[in-house]
């Protein structure tokens, strides 16, 4: 096993199980602390610094250091804050949450929503915050590759948002059970900023970067609304979600245009957030091919 996927391992379950004996807060204190701490010195943070590089190129070697750091203080964060979903509610300071673009929940009106985000600030929170403001909306995610932690995220996720909540692993069978969600009316989250090889070719930040056409393909099948959406952090345990008004859907006779138009919309909006906060986005995936990303630094 990689080290980064070790560290992995044991900040999961020091954050499932050391969590809950701390406050909100101090848990995400200490838990941004130790991973900001550890994870800079960890070789996936070479793959985050040539993402930004590429990515970003106006940006120094120091201050891409500082954005790592960052990253990885904002991922303990995360980690230490996921058994406290479930307490957080909307305050006007302290732990909790606030939420910009509540109105676009209101207006869902009838019939299936999909809500897209990114790995951005605590996108755990997004399920938790928007039921507190009345919409339920499941979730299609990758399952932990390793079992136990996979069961007890699982949990902490349905515990967050105090009631019933179905979540569809990706994969085929996982695919089939969203989309009978969606047909029932249902409202559906997607995580969407990693690299997927069966996606289509889009761009992020200028570069090409295969993304899911999932979305694109189940809003043009089902004509459903797309909303984009974030979590930013802007204090230990303090979230904003941020909602957007719904994507314009293309009507064309070329499906594969439309598919990738849309996917287009999705990465620009992302690429937005991110350059908005580039230390609460997950740098440390390799969203762009090797290829892409040695063209892009000439190497």
């Amino acid at each position: 096993m990689p080290i980064h996927d070790r560290f992995g391992y044991v900040a999961s379950v020091s954050g499932i199980k050391i969590s809950p004996l701390l406050g909100p807060i101090y848990a995400s204190n200490v838990f941004g602390a130790i991973a900001c701490m550890i994870g800079q010195h960890l070789s996936v943070s070479r793959v985050a610094d040539q993402n930004l590089h590429a990515a970003m190129p106006e940006l120094s070697y120091a201050e891409r250091g500082r954005i790592i750091r960052l990253v990885w203080e904002n991922l303990g964060r995360t980690i230490g804050e996921l058994p406290h979903l479930s307490k957080l509610d909307s305050t006007s300071s302290g732990p909790g949450f606030e939420i910009s673009g509540a109105e676009h929940l209101r207006d869902l009106g009838e019939g299936p929503v999909i809500f897209v985000s990114a790995h951005i600030g605590n996108w755990e929170a997004f399920p938790p915050i928007a039921a507190r403001n009345g919409v339920v909306a499941s979730s299609l995610y990758r399952a932990a590759s390793n079992p136990l932690i996979d069961r007890l995220t699982l949990g902490l996720r349905r515990a967050g948002v105090r009631t019933h909540l179905p979540l569809f692993a990706k994969g085929a069978a996982g695919s089939r059970k969203a989309y009978k969600h969606l047909v029932s009316g249902g409202r559906l989250g997607m995580v969407v900023d990693q690299k997927l090889n069966e996606g289509v070719e889009a761009r992020l930040f200028g570069m090409r970067a295969m993304t899911s056409s999932a979305t694109a393909i189940l809003a043009l099948k089902l004509k459903c609304k797309i909303i984009p959406g974030h979590v930013e952090r802007i204090g230990p345990a303090r979230l904003r979600l941020t909602l957007e008004a719904p994507l314009c859907l293309p009507d064309t006779s070329d499906r594969k245009a439309d598919i990738l138009s849309i996917t287009q919309s999705i990465n620009d909006r992302i690429e937005v957030w991110v350059r908005d906060n580039p230390g609460q986005w997950l740098w440390l995936h390799r969203r762009w091919s090797r290829d892409v990303i040695n063209s892009q630094l000439n190497l």
